[in-house]
């Protein structure tokens, strides 16, 4: 690693956009209390432009902390809920005939946002979920042989509930890959729940810090320009790409890492190495936001998971950065 990736971790560009960064953390983790590990990979997936599935049990904060993502980048907020008898149409939008003006309007669907909730993805069918495909990787729909573009801080937040399977749709490895993280929130720890009861004695009013939006779209967009520019020494692209390899010749994986995976791989990484305030990529960044990324992608049951992970973040030598 060169000179500078050597020097204090604290630049001059990550300090204009710290403060930034800890007024997003602090309002995430009001809305959902005592995930403070989850918020963090929320945070790094948003600013790695990346979409994030929930796979997790009901009522355990997806949809508050969808809403507070929106609110806190001062974005539009869309929520779809899946089931299977939603149309493509009903996500992108369609085409509809004007008395008036004797032509056809495109009516914009709820794609047409900064912020889409899919809400258990797994109950739409794979028509639906295929609406989905190009918005995810390219932002941007297709209807009518017309291309729309969306938001560039587009992020779609999908749930799915892991252990209902009836009247369900698995979503397919395509779609998986598009998706950057794979979260579980899980039950809260009893301190947390207690505050929670707090919080919800007397008005039901909105927190005002987690409502207060602390970024708009285009500084968002900024903020992500700033991440992408994180340094990654060669040792370490060379200890992704490891990582990568041992994922296409585990005997347990159907399907190996992706060179589209290993990219958001890198991105997810770089915008860890920033969430710890410094601007260059350790190991330590690879590793920490690896279950995330793989099990999402690797076509492997839940239980299985990490313990899959772990053996192949064994199977490589980690690099020793000079």
């Amino acid at each position: 690693m060169n000179s500078k990736n050597q020097e204090a971790p604290s630049t001059e560009g990550h300090c204009q956009y710290q403060s930034t960064i800890d007024g997003l953390r602090l309002s995430l983790n009001e809305a959902l209390i005592g995930k403070s590990d989850i918020v963090e990979l929320v945070l790094a997936c948003v600013l790695s432009r990346g979409h994030i599935l929930f796979d997790d049990l009901p009522g355990l904060g997806k949809t508050t902390l969808a809403k507070a993502v929106a609110r806190v980048i001062g974005g539009r907020f869309a929520r779809v809920q899946c089931t299977p008898d939603l149309l493509p149409g009903d996500i992108t939008g369609f085409n509809i005939f004007n008395q008036k003006s004797r032509g056809f309007e495109f009516r914009e669907g709820p794609i047409f946002s900064d912020v889409l909730l899919a809400d258990e993805i797994n109950r739409a069918t794979p028509r639906t979920q295929s609406a989905l495909f190009e918005a995810m990787a390219e932002r941007q729909v297709t209807i009518d042989n017309q291309t729309y573009p969306l938001s560039d801080s587009f992020i779609v937040i999908a749930t799915q509930n892991p252990v209902e399977s009836h009247g369900a749709f698995p979503l397919p490895e395509a779609q998986l890959d598009r998706f950057s993280m794979k979260l579980r929130i899980g039950y809260p720890d009893p301190s947390s729940e207690l505050s929670m009861l707090a919080a919800n004695v007397g008005p039901q009013e909105q927190n005002p810090t987690a409502s207060k939006a602390i970024i708009d779209p285009a500084q968002l967009q900024l903020l992500q320009q700033h991440v992408a520019g994180v340094g990654v020494d060669v040792n370490v692209q060379r200890y992704l790409v490891d990582l990568a390899t041992a994922t296409r010749n585990h005997r347990d994986i159907t399907l190996g890492l992706s060179p589209r995976g290993l990219l958001t791989w890198q991105r997810a990484a770089q915008a860890w190495a920033h969430l710890q305030r410094r601007d260059f990529v350790v190991p330590d960044d690879i590793q920490h936001v690896a279950g995330p990324i793989l099990e999402v992608r690797l076509a492997v049951d839940i239980d299985s998971g990490p313990k899959i992970v772990k053996e192949i973040l064994d199977s490589v030598p980690v690099p020793v950065l000079n």
